[in-house]
């Protein structure tokens, strides 16, 4: 939500909570600067964001003719433009709704930034309709989210990432989703993602202040501010639960908390200190 940073964090959960009660599609909101999946509609945040993943792993079938996934998406298809530009043979693109634009006039501004890039994109010159840029990058885009990645072949994708994603994944579906990965990932493949451990309504903790019964409640967890409220260290056990062996590439952390832990739910004010500081990290799974 586009939101003053000087608007107390009460406020912005107050005005979420109405906002996504008001039957509305999600791309109205969008227009109207209310609600909005990241900036993965912004040609350079794309592709930089690909290439930060992509250039941080390395995996047999790297230099072509890969299968590739991104984990939401958010609301363009341009990673499988991407993608495919990079010598994917085919890219799976999971979300938990139909968020992403079909204007194809973006997706031929996504073309001309990649040319720009020395890149050699798909040419979507014949392209008259989003089916058809997705054909021609042999993109698949799934919006059931768990659901979908059960319907992906086993040991069938060689790599696989997100971008400050995985937060926002429900709790109770955060190790499913992990084992769906695992079991799709070949076993020479590998996974990479950026992980932020904070709320989103100013990049603090507020979202640890509530207790699991509020906060996992569907009126908190549908509002457009959801985090699931993991831990980096509880992150890494359910990755390792999963079956995969993480590799942590960066640790970002705050010097001072910018929540105080006495205003923190109990189980959360219980933790280390060095627990509460990381606000996010980069991992690989392997």
């Amino acid at each position: 939500m586009v939101l003053s940073r000087h608007i107390p964090w009460q406020l912005k959960i107050g005005a979420k909570l109405v906002l996504s009660r008001l039957p509305f599609d999600y791309r109205v909101w969008r227009r109207l600067g209310a609600f909005k999946n990241g900036p993965m509609d912004r040609p350079e945040y794309a592709f930089n964001v690909f290439r930060r993943h992509f250039d941080a792993v390395n995996f047999p079938r790297r230099r072509g003719d890969f299968v590739a996934l991104e984990l939401g998406p958010g609301d363009s298809l341009f990673s499988g433009l991407i993608a495919r530009s990079f010598g994917a043979a085919s890219t799976y693109l999971v979300d938990v709704g139909d968020f992403a634009s079909a204007d194809l006039t973006v997706y031929r501004k996504m073309e001309s930034y990649l040319q720009q890039s020395g890149v050699h994109p798909p040419s979507l010159e014949n392209c008259s309709t989003i089916e058809d840029v997705k054909a021609a990058c042999s993109m698949r885009y799934l919006t059931e989210g768990l659901a979908s990645l059960r319907r992906i072949p086993s040991a069938s994708v060689d790599f696989i990432w997100s971008h400050a994603v995985l937060e926002h994944v429900r709790r109770h579906e955060f190790l499913p989703i992990l084992t769906e990965l695992r079991r799709i990932q070949r076993p020479d493949g590998v996974s990479s993602h950026l992980i932020a451990i904070c709320d989103i309504l100013g990049n603090n903790l507020n979202d640890l202040r509530f207790s699991d019964r509020i906060w996992e409640s569907s009126l908190m967890a549908r509002s457009g501010f959801y985090t699931n409220r993991i831990r980096y260290g509880e992150m890494l056990d359910l990755f390792r639960e999963a079956g995969f062996d993480p590799e942590v590439r960066r640790v970002a952390r705050w010097t001072v908390l910018p929540t105080p832990r006495h205003k923190m739910a109990q189980r959360f004010a219980e933790l280390p200190e060095d627990e509460l500081r990381v606000s996010g990290f980069d991992v690989t799974l392997h």
